[in-house]
């Protein structure tokens, strides 16, 4: 009966860890491939809520990764009046992004899908269509990148974050953090 109680209490704490895992063995693959780099030596430039901004010395051309998380509205909808998704009535999902020292995006990759629907977005197919933006303008799901019949809410979601991050990477690299 111990045995029973212990493994119900593993299962429920691990449903409830909604941390993101800054340490996942897909950005060390991802970086070795593009850097040759087998142990690459970082350290964290800035935090958010939702990521962490790292800032590499010894993986050229990676220079910089975020990792993070992206809530989203459930399948069946939620109140957009609401600006915070990070509760319990969202979904999310983890990725990262890897960029040169100008602040470019050299790859990204979704690690941790834990939503319902719109895994499309998970594809290295979709995903390679943001390598090489460097923040400079504003992307729109449907004209800048590909829609996904599905996977809307998830595609816009990451799309929007994408350029977030990129724009405060742009702006932590020329020193003002602040805008």
């Amino acid at each position: 009966m111990k045995t029973i109680a212990t493994i119900v209490l593993v299962l429920i704490q691990s449903q409830l860890d909604t941390s993101v895992n800054f340490e996942p063995k897909q950005l060390a693959k991802e970086i070795k491939r593009i850097s040759g780099c087998e142990k690459p030596a970082f350290s964290e430039l800035k935090a958010y809520q939702n990521g962490k901004f790292y800032v590499y010395s010894n993986s050229k051309p990676v220079r910089y990764s975020y990792i993070g998380r992206v809530y989203t509205c459930r399948a069946q909808g939620c109140n957009h009046a609401e600006k915070d998704f990070s509760t319990t009535g969202s979904e999310y999902f983890d990725y990262f992004i890897l960029f040169d020292s100008t602040g470019k995006i050299l790859s990204l990759h979704v690690f941790n899908y834990e939503a319902s629907h719109g895994h499309e977005i998970t594809q290295k197919s979709w995903l390679s269509q943001f390598v090489g933006f460097n923040g400079t303008r504003k992307l729109i799901v449907g004209k800048d990148v590909d829609a996904i019949s599905g996977a809307t809410t998830s595609a816009n979601s990451i799309t929007n974050d994408i350029v977030d991050k990129t724009g405060k990477l742009k702006r932590l690299i020329e020193g003002n953090p602040s805008k």
